[in-house]
């Protein structure tokens, strides 16, 4: 149950910090609403494709391990650039708005993700501490 809580709550705060952004640069509830919607979709419909086919390039070439590993998170990396800029630049029609959400919202995520899962992990190891019969 805590698992499927921690990937909801990820969600929300990717949406929240999609929509933000994207409110703070245009001034409009709009196009944050667009962006909180349509680029998280599109990142969790394609993401397992991506992961998918680095996931089956790692079996191939058990040698490279991380020299592959880091490649595949470089590629991750553009990955999400690029829907970020399509998204901004498809709604907007704006070079510079599709360049801002393509450096800011990865950058964001990547600053406050961490700290949510800290905290879910957290929650997950009192919880699991508190279901823990006490010894006598």
């Amino acid at each position: 149950m805590i698992i499927a809580a921690k990937k909801l709550s990820q969600v929300t705060t990717h949406m929240g910090i999609a929509f933000t952004l994207i409110y703070l640069t245009t001034g409009s509830l709009a196009l944050g609403g667009l962006a909180a919607i349509i680029e998280p979709i599109i990142n969790v419909a394609l993401l397992p494709l991506h992961e998918g086919f680095w996931h089956r390039l790692r079996h191939r070439s058990a040698r490279n391990a991380t020299a592959l590993l880091a490649a595949e998170k470089l590629s991750q990396t553009a990955f999400h650039l690029v829907i970020a800029f399509a998204v901004m630049y498809l709604a907007t029609g704006s070079l510079a708005f599709g360049g801002l959400a393509a450096v800011l919202e990865p950058i964001l995520n990547v600053i406050v993700l961490p700290f949510h899962d800290r905290k879910w992990d957290e929650l997950a190891a009192r919880l699991a501490s508190s279901a823990r019969p006490a010894t006598a």
